[in-house]
């Protein structure tokens, strides 16, 4: 294998808002724009990858824009003149330069994941483990509103193709229980919905909530609760399958998740989980486990919505539940690349790396760079 080595890091800045005005979350959390992180990673022959990482704001989970920067900052100069296909390598030494801070260490990963699958030809979901026959479904994302209006854009979504829906609830117990009964009031046969609560809900309203609803509704619960405790409390308490997000981040918690049989399945939402290098590692616990898998991101553009495809693809279909369309929550398109929902459904392209061509017009110029 011939030397490869990083010369120069170049950091973009883009805001990214919010395709549909307001999105609002459980506990009076609104945003309007996400602050997205894009970075270039340069080889000394001029090859050239591409990553992303897009906190949702800073109030969903320990992470924030400035904090994916300034982590950047510190990590970035200990990478000059590694080989960026030894993925693990790297990772081992933005762990050595930065403690934590997983949301910073994303785009650099999946920067280094594009670099190789153009190094070798390969598009970058044979290189993590090869991939399925699968036409992934995608899923739509449904901010709390009221009843009917959340009805309603399920059903927009359900015509543009969609075939998985993220309904997000976590207000009082009883407008909770009609948002869901409203959601999905016209599933159709093959629909699969989340009801997503963003830890905000305590046991109490949790299961005040579940005993409201109409027997036989179909949905898993995802991150009903703020804390471990709770979560599993809840589900020593219900028969409602259950998902984790917010609380399954790295290593440690995916195992602490199966050892104490905490769950049905995750969110693995690749920023918050470090990248592409430790996405395939809580991937393959995950299948171990015979855990569910929804292969998603906090938010993010067309380059975060490549890294999610990529890895999706790699999932078997049998643990596999959906793909996040996190290019349908902003308003902005920063990359293009064959990436086409068809009836609801995407495959990775077979281009090399991720399949992204970034729009340099739309970045601008670096905020930072590294050399």
């Amino acid at each position: 294998m011939s030397e490869l080595k990083i010369e120069r890091i170049d950091v973009f800045q883009v805001d990214l808002p919010y395709s549909g005005g307001v999105y609002r979350l459980s506990g009076g959390r609104e945003y309007r724009s996400f602050d997205a992180t894009i970075v270039r990673i340069t080889t000394q022959t001029g090859l050239e990858g591409w990553g992303e990482s897009t906190p949702f704001g800073s109030t969903y989970i320990a992470s924030h824009a400035l904090g994916v920067r300034s982590g950047i900052a510190e990590i970035a100069p200990h990478l000059i003149g590694l080989d960026p296909r030894r993925v693990d390598r790297i990772n081992d030494a933005m762990d050595g330069a930065l403690v934590g801070h997983l949301h910073a260490k994303t785009a650099l990963d999946v920067a280094c994941w594009d670099v190789f699958g153009k190094s070798v030809g390969l598009p970058v979901c044979e290189l993590l483990g090869g991939r399925t026959d699968v036409k992934m479904p995608v899923i739509s994302s449904i901010y709390m509103g009221e009843p009917e209006d959340m009805r309603k854009r399920v059903a927009e979504h359900r015509a543009m193709g969609y075939i998985s829906h993220s309904v997000k609830i976590g207000g009082e117990p009883a407008v909770d229980a009609a948002r869901i009964t409203a959601a999905l009031a016209d599933k159709q046969p093959g629909e699969f919905f989340i009801v997503d609560a963003n830890g905000g809900m305590t046991v109490e309203t949790a299961l005040r909530m579940l005993r409201l609803l109409p027997h036989g509704l179909d949905f898993v619960l995802e991150a009903p609760c703020a804390t471990w405790r709770e979560c599993v409390s809840l589900r020593r308490r219900t028969d409602v399958p259950i998902i984790f997000d917010e609380l399954a981040t790295d290593d440690a918690s995916i195992v602490q998740l199966v050892a104490e049989d905490a769950a049905e399945g995750i969110g693995l939402k690749i920023s918050k989980n470090g990248g592409l290098t430790r996405g395939r590692r809580h991937r393959d616990i995950c299948v171990a486990a015979g855990y569910t898998v929804s292969v998603q991101e906090t938010t993010g553009s067309d380059i975060a919505f490549a890294a999610i495809v990529h890895l999706g693809q790699t999932v078997p279909e049998r643990y596999l539940r959906c793909v996040l369309e996190s290019r349908d929550i902003v308003s902005l398109k920063t990359a293009d690349g064959p990436f086409d929902v068809i009836e609801g459904r995407v495959v990775a392209p077979d281009t090399p790396g991720l399949g992204v061509v970034p729009r340099l017009e739309v970045l601008g110029e670096p905020v930072a760079s590294y050399d």
